[in-house]
């Protein structure tokens, strides 16, 4: 297609009377003169000369024949780009269309080519038969060429491979033995497995014309694989040509769609496969939910991450009591130092072991890991069984207690002997041995030989014929170190060697860590708390990838997935997309591993045939634009023409009254300007998050009384001003806010004064003051009244209003501020904590009488509530003129500089937790105590 015509010539013939149109737009009449009084002046021109006609001047008159020769030339509609698709006659028009993934980004020009021939065989009155070769179902039936464009305004790109094979026969039994005029192949370029006998059952359709279109391009390249290893995520993606180097990119995209990774993909000069990496913390890449090729628009360029690729969830039980006042001598701490970077540890206050289990397993982690468990119950073996069988992993480490258990424990991959295996000790049998290389099946493999780990206890495996089999790891005398085996859809892992220091120094190594990540990314991502020992899931499908590569909660026409955990590869009954719900999914991807493309062969339809590119150059008609260009051109003949009358004469008059005009305008447009109204009932821009999440932002309660948010509100500003010139943290302004309505999370301290006459707090704000505690924030409760009224009897309205408000949250028990308690070095020397009074003692967590089912921080250490009654945000609170707002009581600039001092070491206790209990500030300490 290209070049330019007119589709009405014989319109063009009118331009033969422009020279006619010429010499009748010379003349205009002449203007009419005006004069204040006319008669003495018309007889002073009596006695004139002969006057001719006034003419129009020239550029005016080109103007006008400018405007008759667009009406022409419009009139006459000329076109680029003409159509001029021909198709044989004598016989039906077979169209067999790609609608497959690779069709997604040309579909408008595909649409535009296949209409082009419809029209043709319209104008010749022969019925169209139209086949789909990604359609599931179609009826290429001979239709009218009017039914048959309906049809393929209907049709759209498909996520799917074409089958063309089947969309064949369809269309040459549609034509019953009737030899078609013409068959045109609209393609994607790229081959399929069935080309050849699909592209020979068309050329044995007798057709007189073989028409072959295709995009005139490079065909698009796919994604095949996605691979997470231990340092980066490993993307394959191949092409069906094996042309000059191309670089594309490749986006890693998280749930809400946002790029949060990147990589160049670099194919080879002569290479249809290429590979990149994306290199990112294991944290990062665990957000990834897909992958795309950047800028493409199909299915094929788009890869689907499941749960398999996300965070495993870890259950820790220990067979040894936990050890809170020396941690390192617990095997517990260990484990959880090793598994904290890349899973989601959970665990269990029960009392009882069955307990522990039972309420572990209802959380359906992937992996569970037992720490010197021997014995286990009847019960919670066959619970365990059971979840392993369900696709659950098993990690056990050897102890004492496994150590003198019995060895035929089904729940171990190996048999072992009773007792341990001491090395270096005074029944030692050898020296402490270090590790062997590990075997090409282990997972281990490629980790490198350390030289300075070594095992002085282990528990021993019987030997057995297939005990190497079942080996990932062993000593440098050969025996097992970490042993593997199935059990139903699960996989039982055991350590021959303690989790802690006692047995080995593997705990407090590198490798460690590795090992233990390399096993919980071998589990599943989740596991059903009722395994159903092997059979396989229906899962139902969530979200489907359309054709341009976004997911759609569209699912109709997709069965549930078998769900067999392997990877999954798109079919017709089960297309590509998640299968699954909310809570864990399945991921369908269009390309597997071992797929490849190649370019389409034609050679079987024979060399008869005739080949079209599909072009992005449609037929583009000049006419709507020569009729805007006449239209302006005929506006400015008429302002022309009213100018030339004096019609603007008295335009000088009307100009003030311009101004006055625009503003009735604008005024009259502002209640409708969009973004006016409900600005501030907005929700809070992404700009106002970062603002909150980039500066730190002290925040109090409003409680609804002016004076007393007026108050708060300066004090804060008091206090953040101080902490700015006094430390290296510089605050932002403080923040007011509800906690029923709004979000908590940003700020680490919360202020809130207590008044008896403001409104009871709603239970949204209590059950959200509540939610922020528990999740490590802090809460500063101020009565402002000075009484230290916790455990009396006579208490004031603002301590009654407290009580009643703590009496709805689930507090820890309380102690005033102790001798030595982190708050009282947190960055200054204190005693106690004054503000605008000097009578309350400040209350905090009692951290020795803490239970765990109680609101308590995970802060590390910091308490979650502070009680005063010592009014600090009125000692705090400054005019704009940094003058004190309210005077101290009794009147005491020291007490005032307290005060401050008081709020420096809140908030840096709140931000940095009990780093001052370590004892590596002790010889600092007591040089400022001239101790």
């Amino acid at each position: 297609m290209g070049g330019f015509e007119f589709l009405s010539p014989f319109v063009l013939a009118a331009l033969v009377v422009l020279p006619a149109i010429w010499w009748l737009l010379k003349l205009t009449p002449p203007r009419p003169r005006r004069e204040v009084f006319p008669p003495l002046a018309i007889l002073l021109r009596l006695a004139k000369r002969d006057e001719t006609p006034a003419r129009s001047p020239w550029w005016l008159t080109l103007l006008r024949m400018a405007l008759a020769t667009l009406v022409i030339l419009a009139i006459a509609n000329p076109v680029i780009n003409p159509d001029r698709t021909e198709i044989a006659s004598g016989g039906p028009l077979a169209l067999l269309v790609d609608n497959g993934w690779a069709s997604a980004e040309d579909w408008a020009a595909i649409t535009d080519a296949a209409d082009a021939l419809i029209e043709a065989a319209g104008r010749a009155d022969q019925p169209v038969v139209l086949a789909f070769t990604a359609e599931t179902a179609g009826d290429p039936r001979p239709v009218s060429a009017t039914e048959a464009r309906q049809r393929l305004a209907a049709a759209g790109p498909q996520p799917a491979r074409p089958n063309r094979l089947p969309a064949a026969t369809a269309l040459v039994d549609a034509l019953d033995g009737t030899a078609p005029g013409t068959i045109a192949f609209l393609a994607d370029g790229l081959g399929e497995p069935d080309d050849t006998a699909a592209l020979e059952m068309l050329n044995g359709a007798g057709a007189g014309d073989v028409l072959v279109m295709t995009a005139d391009h490079t065909a698009p390249a796919a994604i095949t694989a996605v691979d997470n290893g231990a340092t980066a995520s490993r993307i394959t993606a191949v092409r069906a040509e094996a042309g000059p180097a191309e670089q594309l990119t490749i986006n890693a995209y998280d749930l809400q769609g946002r790029v949060i990774a990147a990589s160049p993909l670099v194919f080879e000069t002569g290479a249809t496969t290429a590979t990149t990496e994306i290199r990112a913390p294991f944290e990062v890449r665990n957000d990834f939910a897909r992958v795309a090729i950047d800028g493409a628009a199909n299915a094929g360029a788009v890869h689907l991450l499941d749960d398999g690729f996300q965070r495993r969830r870890v259950a820790l039980v220990s067979g040894s009591p936990a050890n809170e006042a020396q941690p390192l001598l617990s095997a517990a701490y260990y484990l959880r130092q090793a598994l904290a970077p890349y899973a989601d540890l959970i665990s269990s206050d029960a009392a009882t072991l069955p307990e522990q289990l039972d309420a572990l397993v209802e959380q359906k982690p992937s992996v569970i890991i037992l720490s010197d468990v021997g014995t286990l119950s009847e019960e919670t073996h066959a619970l365990l069984e059971q979840w392993v069988g369900g696709g659950g992993t098993l990690i056990r480490f050897a102890g004492p207690r496994l150590a003198s258990s019995e060895g035929d424990d089904t729940l171990l991959p190996v048999r072992l002997r009773s007792g341990a295996r001491a090395f270096g000790g005074a029944m030692s049998w050898n020296e402490p041995q270090n590790l062997a290389p590990f075997p090409a099946e282990s997972p281990f493999y490629g980790l490198p030989v350390p030289d300075d780990i070594t095992v002085s206890r282990q528990v021993l495996a019987e030997p057995a014929p297939t005990l190497a089999d079942h080996t990932w790891a062993s000593l440098a005398d050969g025996t097992p170190l970490v042993t593997e085996n199935t059990l139903g859809d699960g996989r039982l892992v055991l350590f021959h060697t303690s989790a802690d220091p006692n047995w080995s120094n593997l705990p407090i190594s590198g490798y460690f860590v590795e090992m233990l990540r390399r096993i919980v990314n071998l589990s599943q991502a989740s596991v059903a708390a009722d395994g159903n020992g092997g059979s396989a899931q229906l899962l139902p499908p969530y979200r489907l990838l359309v054709a341009n590569g976004t997911l759609s909660a569209n699912v109709s026409g997709a069965n549930p997935l078998a769900g067999d955990g392997g990877p999954q590869i798109a079919t017709a009954e089960n297309p590509p997309g998640l299968y699954g719900s909310s809570d864990g999914f399945t991921a369908v991807n269009l390309f597997g591993p071992q797929d490849t493309l190649s370019p389409l062969n034609t050679a079987a339809l024979g060399e008869g045939s005739r080949f079209q590119p599909i072009g992005d150059a449609h037929a583009f008609s000049l006419k709507p634009w020569l009729l805007a260009a006449a239209m302006i051109l005929l506006i400015a003949d008429g302002v022309i023409m009213l100018a030339m009358n004096g019609a603007f004469s008295s335009l000088k008059t009307r100009r003030a009254a311009l101004p006055l005009i625009l503003a009735a305008s604008l005024a009259a447009a502002l209640p409708f300007a969009p973004g006016l109204a409900g600005k501030a009932h907005a929700q809070m821009s992404d700009t106002e998050i970062a603002d909150l999440l980039y500066e730190t932002h002290l925040a109090y309660v409003v409680t609804g009384e002016e004076e007393v948010d007026r108050i708060s509100e300066r004090g804060l500003k008091g206090l953040s001003d101080y902490i700015s010139y006094r430390t290296a943290l510089e605050p932002g302004d403080p923040v007011g806010i509800d906690p029923a309505d709004d979000e908590l999370a940003f700020f680490p301290l919360i202020y809130w004064p207590i008044s008896a006459s403001a409104p009871m707090p709603s239970q949204e704000a209590i059950a959200g003051i509540e939610a922020y505690m528990r999740n490590g924030g802090t809460v500063l409760f101020d009565t402002r009244d000075q009484y230290s009224p916790l455990g009396q009897s006579a208490v004031s309205a603002n301590t009654a209003r407290l009580r009643a408000i703590l009496d709805n949250i689930d507090v820890p028990p309380l102690e005033p501020v102790p001798e030595g308690h982190v708050l009282t070095r947190a960055f200054y020397l204190l005693s106690d904590f004054p503000g605008r009074y000097d009578g309350s003692p400040l209350w905090v967590e009692a951290r020795s009488g803490a239970t765990s089912d109680m609101v308590t921080s995970g802060g590390d250490g910091v308490s979650p509530i502070i009680i005063t009654g010592n009014d600090f945000a009125g000692a705090w609170a400054t005019n704009p003129d940094m003058t004190p707002m309210l005077p101290t009581v009794p009147e005491n600039p020291r007490q005032r500089q307290f005060a401050y001092r008081s709020g420096v070491n809140i908030v840096m206790y709140m931000l940095t937790g009990n780093y001052k209990a370590d004892q590596v500030h002790v010889p600092a300490l007591l040089e400022r105590l001239g101790q």
